[in-house]
């Protein structure tokens, strides 16, 4: 067999011969090559010497293979690779788009676009802003399916199946994957055109049967798209004829829950897929009450920070607990040679014992009204808090705990809360009298917004796209409950177009939602603390508790890293505003 050589040199090689079968770009079929190593100071360059054969058709028939001449005109070239930020910012690039806008958008005149766009910052816009009804823009929420696979990704090797249209399962894995940086693992029985006139029966059997022979969960739960419900898809009949026809065993555990996304949210998503599981694992089954506590956290995008925050909490507490619907670990897999499709979540077999838990608790009242309403329909105790951040948030769901278990508050926890309450006396003086802007979930505006008033700040606009007339009514009482909620507004049903409006007409000093808000601070200027979901264009902060002490100190530490960067921002001119650029503050 021939062989070939190679030179390369790199410092990160070490001196030495060796024989390795390589494939290469010449057509030849792959051949034993020798592969020289020469160690030296230059690292990753590598100079390879041709065979005869190979320079014949590289420089003698086949000129198109031979090396082509850099063009100089143009500043994308192999020597000079730039990134898409520089390389659209080029003459040729510049002049390509102003020639496609030119030529094809058929624009309005500079000076109209930017008399609108004016207009649009005034009184009067904002008027005609908060009519409108027919028409959402930018709403800050997702739809039910979402909030079903989330739940469904919390229990033991569980495979999250959505029956509908492969596209809206892409969105629910990407939007996932993209916030927790993990992969999502979920299915769809990808319906099409055929599927949507006569149903999607064949789909839902031939979509389990291979979701159970190629994955091998130890259960599926299943969950709707806009498709499925539109034409009026049952599940319980499909799923009790996928195991007639032998999909799956009959015994197998396939939960499901009709989640329409035209409707509700993403939090309406997790509550029906929730209590769809409930309704399989404890229905028909009588009750034996014990001492264990059931908690459910809710929709949250810091589910693996806060999951292991409150394990830890009512561990200390030596509290009788499960976690309904565990995140914390299929969010957080390790990088160690092992791929883990499932990981972590709450046990199957454990879920069959929670019927006879004293209480279920849910962190999130607006997540889990129908789960809790058949929680108490089985003669549980339910208790609701709204996203508890701050002191007394967390005082009050610790009170309940304590009194709920007759477990005693130990003195670490004590030491925590005394730490915070330190913490926001050494950092008030910087905080009080802020006016902020926020938006996201209804339980989560809730808990941001009492933490808020605590520190002294004015929560001046909250918005909650999949918040009611209810939410609006609790959170007037909050604000009616510090003298810092005063002149402060609930804004239920709106959206981040509304919250435009508001920012201009009303301007505030730090605005809080998830990535989408970056947007806003573009447009308007108001410095934007991420605190929500989706987080994309930042890492890791769902590892970070903010429920508890230690997460309203997380908290804490946020709002105040941004409130320090606009102080030095706004006084880093040398010799004319630098009198307060401090290295103390």
């Amino acid at each position: 067999m021939s062989s070939r050589r190679w030179d390369i040199p790199s410092g990160r090689c070490t001196p030495g011969t060796i024989r390795v079968p390589t494939t290469d770009t010449t057509a030849f079929r792959s051949l034993l090559a020798t592969w020289i190593w020469r160690s030296t100071i230059r690292c990753g360059r590598w100079r390879r010497r041709p065979s005869e054969r190979e320079k014949t058709i590289w420089f003698g028939r086949s000129p198109s293979l031979r090396p082509q001449k850099e063009d100089p005109t143009m500043s994308q070239n192999p020597k000079h690779v730039l990134d898409h930020f520089n390389l659209f910012r080029e003459p040729e690039y510049v002049e390509m788009f102003e020639n496609k806008k030119k030529n094809f958008e058929n624009p309005h005149p500079q000076e109209k676009v930017a008399e609108i766009i004016e207009w649009t910052k005034t009184e009067e816009y904002r008027e005609l802003n908060f009519k409108r009804e027919a028409l959402t823009v930018n709403p800050a929420k997702a739809c039910q399916p979402l909030g079903a696979v989330f739940l469904a990704l919390g229990f033991e090797e569980t495979l999250p199946f959505v029956h509908g249209s492969q596209g809206c399962v892409a969105y629910y894995r990407s939007h996932l994957s993209r916030h927790f940086k993990e992969p999502t693992s979920c299915v769809s029985s990808s319906m099409t055109e055929d599927a949507a006139v006569f149903g999607g029966l064949n789909n839902m059997i031939d979509g389990l049967a291979n979701a159970y022979a190629m994955y091998k969960p130890k259960m599926i739960a299943v969950s709707t798209t806009c498709m499925a419900e539109v034409i009026g898809d049952d599940l319980n009949a499909f799923i009790k004829n996928a195991k007639e026809k032998g999909s799956v065993p009959q015994e197998y555990d396939v939960p499901f829950a009709h989640t329409p996304a035209f409707v509700g949210s993403h939090i309406t998503g997790y509550d029906n897929a929730l209590k769809g599981i409930l309704e399989h694992f404890w229905a028909g089954k009588e009750r034996s009450e014990t001492d264990l506590i059931n908690i459910v956290m809710g929709f949250d995008g810091y589910s693996v920070g806060n999951i292991r925050e409150v394990k830890r909490i009512l561990s200390e507490m030596g509290v009788n607990f499960l976690l309904v619907g565990d995140t914390s670990d299929v969010f957080d897999t390790p990088t160690d040679g092992t791929f883990r499709m499932y990981m972590g979540g709450t046990r199957l077999s454990d879920m069959q014992e929670a019927v006879n838990a004293k209480a279920t608790v849910s962190f999130q009242e607006y997540n889990t009204p129908k789960s809790l309403e058949y929680a108490a329909s089985l003669g549980q105790k339910t208790l609701a808090f709204h996203y508890p951040i701050g002191i007394r948030a967390t005082d009050r769901w610790l009170m309940a705990i304590s009194e709920l278990s007759g477990k005693a508050i130990p003195e670490s926890l004590k030491l925590e809360r005394g730490r915070l309450v330190d913490a926001v006396a050494d950092s008030t003086s910087h905080l009080h009298g802020k006016k902020f802007a926020l938006y996201g979930d209804p339980d989560q505006m809730l808990g941001l917004s009492e933490f808020l008033m605590e520190l002294g700040v004015e929560p001046v606009h909250v918005l909650a796209t999949n918040g009611g007339k209810e939410w609006e009514e609790r959170m007037n009482a909050l604000f009616a409950s510090s003298p810092y909620g005063t002149g402060c507004h609930a804004w239920p049903g709106r959206d981040l177009w509304h919250m435009r409006s508001l920012l201009f007409t009303e301007p505030v000093d730090f605005l809080i939602g998830n990535t989408y808000g970056k947007y806003l601070e573009r447009d308007t200027g108001t410095p934007l603390i991420r605190i929500g979901f989706p987080i994309f264009d930042r890492h890791h902060h769902h590892r970070y508790p903010t429920v508890g002490y230690q997460g309203a100190m997380n908290v804490l530490v946020k709002i105040l890293d941004k409130v320090f960067d606009e102080m030095d921002k706004n006084t880093n001119v040398p010799s004319k505003t630098d009198y307060s650029y401090d290295i103390i503050r």
